[in-house]
């Protein structure tokens, strides 16, 4: 019997820009395919420690079936460890459509003074960015407007920390460093909060505040629903990111 092809993973060469390294990796992914079976085949915890989600990221490659986002993120990571010039950050949106409530997440790339991202969504256009983005707020801005042509409002925009490049680190991700209520805000008020979140991540002066201080974000927002959160965040994440 005929094997199915697997598709080979992107190795970096000395020769590659790094919007050709990324390129590489979001087209890897989108050989993976999107997951549209309804079924998660891998699971990943948030909270869990990098090191062990680098363990998840390696098994994707390994067995090369089709990822959500959520799972895009964590092998967008994966792939990008040991790029000290690239960072990386999740970016999660909460959107509102037709009654229900959608939850979606990428990673986001800052490099060389320019911001972008990486993803999986059965939207092409609610996934990858390519490098261009002079500020964190305009790649938000540009998802936002993505989000309209599907007629989904965005209610909440939240953004972690950098990920160490160090894949062996016991830390978890910092998924919501900053939890903004996007619906009732101006634009220019949300822009004003991300760029000074932005400058604060450049200088890398802020601390993760999950593992200590949860009620820090709560009372901003009462994210979402906390008395379902204990259950599989990862299954919500992007349970119908329709993205």
């Amino acid at each position: 019997c005929v094997q199915p092809s697997v598709p080979p993973v992107p190795n970096y060469k000395l020769s590659m820009s790094i919007p050709e390294w990324l390129q590489a990796i979001q087209t890897y992914m989108k050989m993976l395919q999107y997951n549209h079976t309804g079924t998660q085949f891998f699971e990943i915890r948030k909270s869990r420690p990098l090191s062990g989600l680098m363990e998840t990221a390696r098994e994707m490659t390994r067995e090369s079936l089709p990822i959500k986002c959520l799972e895009a993120v964590i092998l967008g990571i994966y792939l990008t460890n040991g790029q000290p010039s690239v960072e990386r950050f999740p970016i999660s949106f909460k959107t509102h459509f037709s009654g229900n409530y959608f939850h979606h997440v990428v990673l986001g790339i800052y490099c060389n003074g320019r911001y972008g991202s990486l993803g999986m969504s059965r939207r092409s256009d609610l996934m990858d960015k390519p490098l261009t983005y002079r500020t964190l707020s305009d790649l938000i801005f540009e998802f936002e407007d993505s989000y309209k042509k599907y007629l989904h409002s965005v209610k909440k925009v939240k953004i972690g920390l950098y990920v160490p490049h160090e894949p062996h680190s016991f830390q978890p991700i910092e998924w919501k460093q900053l939890v903004l209520n996007v619906s009732k805000m101006m634009r220019t008020e949300v822009r004003k909060e991300l760029e000074k979140f932005a400058r604060d991540m450049r200088m890398k002066i802020l601390k993760p505040s999950s593992g200590h201080s949860p009620m820090k974000e709560r009372p901003r927002g009462k994210s979402l629903s906390p008395r379902r959160r204990q259950g599989s965040p990862q299954r919500r994440a992007c349970r119908r990111d329709k993205s």
